[in-house]
């Protein structure tokens, strides 16, 4: 006769709540009280500047500045993100080694040094011209004319950009499977028809480091405020310069960096949502009891 007294039946471990987790959010709701406390009590904080400066004109002027140099430098980037991945991946060693060192340079120096020196090119290169080598020049401007802050700060982001790019999207390339190289050169394919099956199986891999490329992209772009570009901070910079209500504004630029971050940040996990599926998480292993295993007697 069957028994049930050897079932197969899984159990969770309960863990112990331990006394410290009450006393670690006793210190964190401590904290949070502290800091919304003198907040709200320092009136050097200008609540009443930063609720007049919030929404000005200036003020949102620079923002949407700030988006359109973003956009314009990932768009940029992704392009030359692209090119110098395949350049990486390349069988020939002198192009491969060529976008190695670009890589190298353009993430191995500040961002806010490659600002400051395609803003300053006219000292190096008071004229830029094409010419041929050793012969007559074709065409010449002058470097502080063409080279503007706005061109100088999508030159510096764009080209260091496209340096974190190219790692993002080489390592989408490398993340699919070798089979379907070898599958293709089998083939006969050439190398562009290659790249056609091969790039939409490494979008998976290669739009959730871009997401938040794009969040740091967005950040990154305060630093052109150093040359003069009205983004969101020199906006701000300008206002404060003025009034000398500096904590006040500051806020307020922090304030947008921080809600469109967010923003950003949102349709971020939407897309990894999104592109994670078929790739069901690791469960967490579940401990059996002692009588878990035993196995129910068969009936005789």
């Amino acid at each position: 006769m069957s028994t049930t007294a050897g079932s197969r039946q899984r159990t969770r471990r309960n863990p112990r709540k331990s006394p410290w987790r009450y006393v670690a959010i006793a210190v964190i709701l401590f904290l949070i009280l502290s800091l919304a406390d003198v907040a709200l009590t320092n009136p050097n904080f200008g609540w009443p500047v930063v609720g007049r400066y919030l929404l000005s004109a200036v003020i949102l002027k620079g923002l949407l500045l700030t988006l359109e140099l973003t956009a314009v430098v990932m768009v940029v980037g992704s392009v030359l993100g692209v090119i110098l991945a395949i350049m990486r991946t390349s069988a020939n060693e002198f192009v491969a080694r060529g976008a190695w060192a670009y890589i190298w340079f353009f993430r191995g120096t500040p961002l806010l040094i490659q600002v400051i020196f395609w803003f300053n090119i006219a000292a190096l290169f008071p004229q830029i011209e094409l010419a041929v080598p050793f012969g007559p020049t074709l065409v010449g401007f002058d470097a502080n004319a063409l080279v503007t802050p706005w061109t100088a700060a999508v030159l510096a982001l764009s080209l260091n950009e496209g340096a974190y790019m190219a790692e993002i999207v080489r390592g989408g390339l490398l993340g699919v499977d070798r089979g379907q190289y070898e599958a293709a050169q089998a083939l006969g394919m050439r190398p562009n028809k290659v790249f056609r099956i091969i790039m939409p199986q490494a979008v998976r891999t290669i739009i959730p480091p871009t997401a938040n490329q794009l969040v740091t992209t967005f950040k990154n772009t305060a630093l052109v405020s150093v040359i003069g570009l009205a983004d969101l901070l020199h906006s701000a910079q300008v206002v404060y310069a003025l009034n000398y209500q500096t904590i006040p504004l500051l806020i307020v630029a922090a304030f947008w960096y921080l809600l469109l971050t967010s923003l950003l940040s949102y349709f971020q996990a939407l897309l990894e949502r999104r592109y994670s599926k078929g790739y069901a998480p690791r469960s967490r292993p579940e401990v059996r009891t002692e009588t878990s295993d035993a196995v129910a007697p068969k009936e005789v």
